[in-house]
């Protein structure tokens, strides 16, 4: 119908359902740019609630999976290290049941490398196994052949096996490796300390990299005190005591006992492998901060005197000093114990001399601070012939140090006063002269020397020469 036939009213109704139509039109635009970010914001929110959820599921079995990682693979880092310290049958048989020993001549060491408990209590150490338990009992020292000495080394009990009881709870829970040791013996006399503690202690721990747990039976706050330097340079962690801490702890393994080489030696063939007394030296060197590593960095060359104030005197000391002194050397002559005592200022003291110098005693055990070229030059007293040579001689020259023997004659020696002449069997034949505690009192004890000042003078220009052209 043509709108100028329709009605009025019609008209007007018409018109108005345009107009809202219209408004329709042009409204939904904006009312869809309204909803279209909240549609947004809920697919967004809604979506990543759910991500996360599943992102966090996910880093949750991912955390666990890594620590179980983790754990396992220090475990087999730790079983290396361990291994290292073991050979033939006996790792053999720790890799198969977990603990095994090795026992030698001078020294036993055991090693477990599975977890185990160590009650401090009475160092019991408990190592589960689905094995019938074995008990083992070991005086962690290095010395194993003084079975005297042995019996004032406090003893470790290992039971290895299934036990008849549940172990104790653990009130410690560690991640590294406990290694239980001595400090028993002749604690106060350097050559026992360093020969079969400190040098026993690096063989056996270097390999831990300081991660370690030192756990120190027969405990001697003196001799702690004194290695304090060096120890810290093998463990980051505090000493156990087991009389002040009696507790229960728990480790992913052990070693008892500590891995002996030879006198004041390191044998790199030797379990763990790779290890030299040159080694050694530079950890020394690191430890105490020594200065020296070559005797071409020291301007003058200086002789260290090491005076005896009891036995083994150099009865004309003065003389023998100053001929020293007319051949060029820079003397020092070093009496006092309490500087000997003191381990941080004597071994730099050591370190700054060209030439050690000194009748057979625990003294020339300092030669381990000499820097490399140096000379040791030792009084080789009447009857101490073979611990001169062994002890202290032979041991220089894996150390990068010369070796000067000054052999005494019998004229030189006070025990040509004590026996009449130099043909009598105490002289000419020392070995089977006496028992062997009467022969320590006789050539130990009871010897002094007048040397001969020409005669002696020949050895220290041959160290002289030394000295003056050791290449670098």
């Amino acid at each position: 119908m043509p709108a100028s036939t329709m009605p009025n009213n019609v008209y007007k109704i018409m018109e108005k359902e345009k107009q809202a139509r219209k408004l329709v039109l042009r409204t939904t635009p904006w009312i869809f740019l309204l909803v279209l970010p909240l549609l947004y914001l809920h697919v967004k929110w809604g979506s990543r609630i759910q991500l996360e959820q599943r992102f966090h599921n996910f880093m949750g079995s991912r955390k666990v999976l890594l620590f179980n990682t983790t754990v396992q693979e220090n475990q087999e880092s730790l079983d290396f290290v361990l291994s290292r310290l073991m050979q033939g049958e006996e790792l053999e048989k720790m890799m198969e049941t977990g603990f095994a020993c090795s026992t030698q001549v001078y020294s036993k060491h055991c090693v477990a490398n599975h977890p185990l408990q160590i009650d401090t209590r009475t160092m019991t150490l408990i190592i589960p196994s689905n094995q019938s338990v074995e008990e083992t009992i070991i005086r962690p020292y290095a010395r194993q052949e003084d079975h005297i000495l042995l019996k004032t080394v406090a003893p470790v009990k290992v039971l290895h096996g299934i036990t008849t009881s549940p172990p104790p709870l653990c009130q410690y829970n560690h991640r590294i490796p406990a290694v239980i040791f001595s400090s028993s013996g002749f604690i106060g006399n350097i050559f026992h300390e360093i020969n079969e503690i400190i040098i026993p202690l690096f063989i056996t721990t270097s390999l831990f990299k300081s991660r370690v747990q030192f756990i120190l039976e027969d405990y001697r706050p003196s001799f702690v005190r004194k290695y304090k330097k060096v120890i810290s340079r093998l463990t980051s962690h505090e000493i156990i005591n087991p009389n002040s801490n009696r507790t229960v702890h728990c480790f992913p393994g052990a070693v008892i006992g500590l891995k002996f080489h030879s006198h004041l030696a390191l044998n790199s063939s030797d379990v763990p492998t790779g290890l030299s007394m040159l080694n050694f030296k530079q950890f020394l060197r690191e430890s105490l901060n020594l200065k020296y590593n070559h005797i071409s960095q020291i301007k003058q060359p200086t002789v260290l005197l090491l005076s005896r104030t009891t036995t083994r005197r150099i009865l004309n000391e003065d003389d023998v000093v100053a001929m020293m002194e007319g051949l060029g050397f820079r003397v020092v002559v070093v009496r006092r114990a309490k500087v000997i005592a003191n381990l941080e200022v004597f071994s730099g003291m050591i370190n700054a001399c060209s030439v050690l110098l000194g009748a057979h005693g625990a003294g020339l055990t300092n030669e381990v601070f000499l820097p490399d070229g140096a000379v040791m030059v030792q009084l080789d007293l009447i009857g101490l012939e073979w611990a001169a040579r062994t002890y202290y001689g032979d041991p220089a020259r894996g150390m990068r140090v010369k070796y000067l023997r000054y052999r005494i004659e019998a004229e030189e020696s006070s025990l040509m006063k004590v026996f009449g002449s130099k043909n009598h069997t105490a002289i000419v034949n020392p070995e089977g002269a006496f028992p062997l505690q009467a022969g320590r009192e006789v050539y130990l004890n009871g010897q002094n020397v007048r040397i001969n000042i020409g005669r002696f003078r020949e050895t220290m220009i041959e160290a002289m020469s030394l000295v003056q052209h050791t290449p670098l």
